[in-house]
């Protein structure tokens, strides 16, 4: 299934979309978490651009990508 990052701007709009949530049954987690991705994931893209800067990296031909 998907999943909705919700940005309330005040408590008010906050406790609204949870009592929503609520009465139709739906599951959610709240966290403080401001960053929309994994940590992990975000290590694993820097230490990805960091490769590639330092020249630590493979290319293929389009045509060799199928063999």
């Amino acid at each position: 299934m998907e999943a909705i990052t919700i940005h309330p701007e005040t408590k008010e709009q906050l406790n609204a979309v949870e009592a929503f949530l609520k009465a139709l049954k739906v599951p959610f987690k709240k966290t403080k978490e401001k960053r929309p991705y994994n940590p992990e994931f975000v290590d694993k893209i820097k230490k990805s651009k960091k490769n590639f800067a330092e020249g630590k990296y493979t290319t293929l031909k389009v045509e060799d990508l199928w063999k």
